[in-house]
């Protein structure tokens, strides 16, 4: 069940070098919500989620998170971001990994505490990869590595998690596992995931925005017709369940 407004984005417009990346952005994610942010490449959903960390700054409007600015309230976030690269040659285990995440936001050097331990065990187990923790990051499949990220993400204990992209080089069967994961942490973490594959809504996602400059919501998992011709920038056709549109062959005129 969906409780009271944790993230609020009011009025919000961004640009870059000029040109207009996200305009008049209204958007209200409620504490439960596992959202699905769907849109074409170029669309601002990065961007989007960047500014809700507080990481870039809207030219206008407001983000409130948990009515108060992101910067004030970071630690409540875990984040998962699009493009983690670890050097394949850097002998790095995975429980090394999410200790990384224990260290954010404290400055210099400290000891791992047997408090640190013990949610480290927390955060792998719920992950279901505590048996690979000795594991070098370069043994582990992609979506394997995806989990650990989710850990580091997670052992901040986090109320809102955020993730882009998280899907990018994992095979079929490990997106099927990792969004059952997702679903699992959803009971007690409000979720946004950032994703190209329209297939989760109708199975995973209590909600749907589409970002692609504007930002079209529907508080409901499924999508519609404008949504699709929103992300796809093309007339589409909505079919059967599980195969949530095709494009036609006739485009207009955008």
């Amino acid at each position: 069940m969906r409780g009271d407004p944790v993230i609020e984005v009011r009025d919000l417009s961004f640009s870059f070098n000029g040109t207009t990346v996200l305009k008049d952005v209204d958007l209200t994610i409620r504490s439960g919500d596992f959202l699905a942010m769907i849109g074409p490449n170029g669309g601002g959903k990065t961007t989007l989620i960047k500014l809700i960390l507080g990481i870039l700054k809207p030219d206008r409007g407001h983000i409130r998170i948990f009515g108060r600015p992101p910067k004030q309230v970071v630690s409540r976030i875990g984040y998962v971001p699009q493009d983690i690269h670890v050097n394949r040659g850097f002998p790095i285990s995975a429980q090394e990994v999410v200790l990384m995440g224990r260290m954010r936001g404290v400055p210099g050097w400290r000891r791992i505490s047997a408090a640190d331990r013990q949610i480290l065990k927390k955060a792998l187990e719920g992950v279901s990869m505590w048996e690979h923790r000795s594991r070098r990051m370069d043994q582990l499949s992609g979506g394997q590595r995806q989990r650990v990220f989710v850990a580091r993400a997670m052992v901040s204990e986090p109320e809102i998690l955020l993730l882009d992209e998280p899907m990018s080089n994992v095979d079929a069967r490990g997106q099927a596992d990792f969004y059952e994961l997702l679903l699992d942490l959803n009971k007690t973490v409000t979720i946004v995931v950032v994703s190209h594959d329209t297939m989760i809504l109708s199975s995973h996602a209590r909600s749907v925005a589409c970002v692609s400059r504007h930002l079209f919501f529907h508080d409901a998992p499924e999508i519609t017709r404008d949504m699709l011709e929103m992300a796809y920038q093309c007339p589409v056709e909505l079919i059967a369940h599980g195969l949530p549109h095709r494009v036609l062959d006739e485009h207009s005129e955008k």
